[in-house]
């Protein structure tokens, strides 16, 4: 056995994120800072990189 590394370990991470994407545990959601639109005051918004979508762990309980 060595030290694998999966696929979601070269996604680089936004600001926003939680996690990377595929990390169990979390998801998809829409960033909360510019509401998915990937704008903020006219420029791309710093959370999500401007995608709008921003990495977040989902929780149960």
């Amino acid at each position: 056995m060595g030290t694998e590394k999966n696929d979601t370990d070269k996604i680089p991470l936004k600001p926003g994120d939680d996690a990377a994407p595929g990390t169990p545990g979390t998801g998809e959601n829409v960033c909360p800072l510019c509401a998915g639109s990937g704008m903020v005051h006219g420029d791309s918004c710093a959370r999500c990189l401007g995608t709008g979508i921003v990495q977040e762990g989902i929780g149960g309980g």
